[in-house]
């Protein structure tokens, strides 16, 4: 079961960068990437199932897959709030359920935190100008397209977020 959920975790980081990918390119994130990590999760809770040894420890526990579809639902709740509010785009608001589910109850105060770091460096960024001998290339220009409208494709800042938060377990292991 461990293979399979390193697999499911590959094609769930693969599938993040792709929502942020998308929306950096058209501020769009498509219902069918949010839908695919909402099932690679699923996939994802009946391999922990099946290789749990305490099935009540793994469904019911804060850091066990309750404590996921908690935030999951949470996130969902507050991103749908901001998008009644305009704050938020309808793709930012619906790709926080699949963020939360994975994340976990645990991530989300460290989530927060990077969104709040990387949210703020996004915004200081858009303030610099271009350099000129990159700024004929297409990832700059259309860097210069969100300048100019003054709409932010959050997702990408929310997608790096989670990866980072999906990381830290890792890196705090690598460091000990």
């Amino acid at each position: 079961m461990p293979q399979m959920i390193d697999v499911i975790s590959s094609l769930s980081v693969f599938l993040f960068l792709y929502a942020a990918w998308t929306d950096f390119r058209t501020w769009k994130i498509p219902n069918t990437i949010v839908l695919a990590l909402v099932a690679l999760y699923a996939l994802r809770t009946v391999a922990v199932i099946l290789g749990s040894q305490d099935v009540g420890a793994a469904l019911f526990a804060s850091s066990g897959i309750g404590g996921d579809v908690g935030a999951g639902l949470l996130m969902f709740a507050l991103g749908v709030a901001l998008w009644a509010f305009r704050l938020f785009g309808a793709g930012d608001a619906k790709l926080f359920l699949p963020i939360g589910l994975f994340i976990g109850w645990h991530g989300m105060l460290p989530f927060s935190f990077l969104l709040l770091v990387l949210g703020v460096v996004t915004l200081l960024v858009l303030r610099l100008p271009v350099p000129l001998p990159v700024a004929h290339l297409a990832f700059f220009m259309r860097v210069e397209e969100i300048r100019a409208s003054r709409k932010v494709p959050y997702g990408v800042v929310m997608v790096f977020a989670a990866l980072l938060t999906l990381a830290l377990p890792i890196i705090r292991q690598q460091l000990r």
